[in-house]
């Protein structure tokens, strides 16, 4: 749970986008410090629903607009017909994201993505160049490696129960199973295993935070270090101790802290 904030009563919206209807929800704080939004995008499971108080409390304490929106097949956003393409993570930058921001009229902004959200968030970044203000990526894949591959399969396993998958219905509804297909397959796919976000980081030029739990089951301490290594920009790289895969839930506070003090001054 997200420290006590100051109530944001959240806005709700609708996007039109070229796939189908994007939901997206916007919290702003009374007296915003800038003017800059951030947006956020969610994991293989997420939703905007899935975010819980963390927006809220970041809007309060960041002093900015928080926009989370449910990606397309996700939440209540429309669902997505057939396989998720093997080409997702980049796509989304042409994708949602751009639907987003022309509906909402959205110039600069910052970007916060969480596990395969981070390497969304870095293509983003990448696509928009000084449009891009900040980009911080918490617990993201930089590539796959035996650590993601054996956490997705355990994953797989637990999903095997239904009451599991019927967890994934209270946010996801009928499309549950498509969203869970889309997590397993595309990352258990063979052809996906080159997968790596090395070719686009150095296109990354604004300042990046890459947030890490030493102890995440999907990957190892090397993404972050390679996220901050190969990034275009100035690049710091937090490394949490005793922290899984969910920094934002498991130790909300010092996140929180960690994203305001970094956004501070960055327009």
């Amino acid at each position: 749970m997200s420290p006590a904030v100051p109530a944001i009563t959240p806005r709700d919206t609708w996007i039109d986008g070229r796939g189908g209807r994007l939901f997206a929800r916007l919290w702003s704080p009374a007296a915003p410090a800038s003017d800059v939004p951030l947006i956020l995008f969610h994991d293989s499971l997420g939703s905007v629903e899935l975010w819980r108080d963390f927006p809220a409390a970041l809007a309060a304490q960041s002093g900015r607009t928080v926009v989370a929106y449910d990606r397309l097949g996700f939440g209540r956003s429309d669902a997505r017909r057939g396989p998720l393409p093997l080409d997702f993570i980049a796509a989304e930058a042409d994708g949602g994201f751009a639907d987003l921001r022309r509906q909402l009229a959205i110039g600069r902004f910052a970007l916060f993505g969480h596990s395969v959200g981070g390497g969304m968030a870095v293509n983003c970044a990448a696509r928009c160049g000084d449009d891009c203000v900040a980009l911080v990526t918490v617990s993201a894949q930089a590539f796959v490696e035996a650590r993601t591959v054996q956490g997705i399969e355990a994953a797989r396993t637990l999903f095997a129960d239904p009451v599991q998958v019927e967890r994934l219905r209270r946010y996801h509804g009928d499309k549950a199973e498509w969203v869970l297909a889309a997590w397993i397959d595309s990352w258990l796919h063979p052809d996906f295993a080159a997968w790596s976000l090395r070719p686009v980081l150095p296109q990354v030029k604004c300042p990046l935070l890459a947030i890490h739990g030493a102890d995440d089951e999907y990957g190892s301490p090397r993404h972050p270090e390679l996220i901050g290594r190969l990034a275009g920009g100035p690049a710091q790289v937090e490394l949490m101790a005793d922290t899984r895969h969910l920094p934002h839930r498991e130790r909300a506070g010092e996140v929180l802290a960690r994203v305001a003090g970094f956004l501070q001054g960055l327009a």
